[in-house]
């Protein structure tokens, strides 16, 4: 349960997918000039290297962001904070989604991390003390739950497990059905693999019926090597802002022309 570390895919397209929506749904949201939560269940350790041994084992980010960089203009929120963080910790560096959210929050805004792995969670707490984060070491849905509905009640939750524990599949639709009751306003985004054994397919359809007032995004790309079993990203958005069906539309075309 504890064996998975995001360093080995960190940058990968599956990155690019998720990272750059969060960036652009967290840059709507800080638009208007009231404080917001951000929670997230599965944070990791919030910076990586991509020169580091396991980076460089998968090869996962040379056709990741390395190739993807380009698709977005420089006013864009993503770009603007790969820009930002290569320029604080150097041209290698990637940030993961707790960081790109530190970011684009501000002084008002709270953060809640949550990350069970011993080592990733004290390289998490280490990267994510300039920001005033609050970081927990404690199985993600357990925080989710105990911190639902947050104060300030306006905001967003990521939730980006391994599905190293496949059971998950099967009980993800109950957990964010009880998520969304608890708290009715707050933006829910869950990502999730395809994989070619389309294990995502009844999972989806579950979340669909138990949340309607939903939207589906997914991308294909090519296995990063071959054998590897990932085609795909897929983000289920609950409340998503307005104007994303456009970004999302771009998105997919990005990701088609680059396929």
């Amino acid at each position: 349960m504890l064996s998975y570390q995001h360093s080995y895919h960190a940058g990968n397209l599956a990155d690019v997918h998720k990272h750059s929506i969060l960036a652009w749904v967290l840059s709507y949201m800080t638009a208007k000039d009231k404080p917001l939560s951000y929670l997230e269940t599965h944070a990791g350790r919030g910076l990586y290297d991509l020169t580091d041994a396991a980076a460089q084992k998968t090869g996962e980010a040379e056709k990741g962001i390395t190739i993807a960089t380009d698709w977005f203009a420089a006013d864009h929120p993503y770009a603007q904070v790969l820009t930002r963080i290569r320029d604080k910790h150097g041209k290698h560096a990637y940030p993961g989604s707790p960081l790109i959210a530190a970011e684009l929050l501000r002084p008002m805004d709270d953060i809640h991390l949550s990350e069970l792995h011993p080592q990733e969670f004290a390289a998490l707490k280490a990267n994510m003390a300039p920001y005033g984060s609050i970081c927990r070491q404690k199985d993600g849905w357990e925080m989710a739950q105990s911190l639902c509905p947050p104060q300030p009640r306006r905001g967003l939750m990521l939730i980006d497990p391994s599905y190293e524990v496949k059971t998950e599949y099967q009980t993800i639709p109950t957990n964010m059905a009880k998520l969304h009751r608890k708290w009715g306003v707050g933006v829910l985004m869950l990502w999730y693999p395809i994989l070619t054994n389309d294990a995502h397919v009844p999972m989806v359809g579950a979340l669909r019926s138990a949340i309607p007032d939903s939207i589906v995004h997914e991308v294909s790309f090519p296995p990063a090597r071959p054998g590897h079993g990932m085609i795909g990203s897929g983000m289920f958005i609950v409340h998503p802002p307005y104007g994303f069906d456009a970004e999302g539309a771009r998105l997919t075309r990005l990701f088609h022309n680059a396929a």
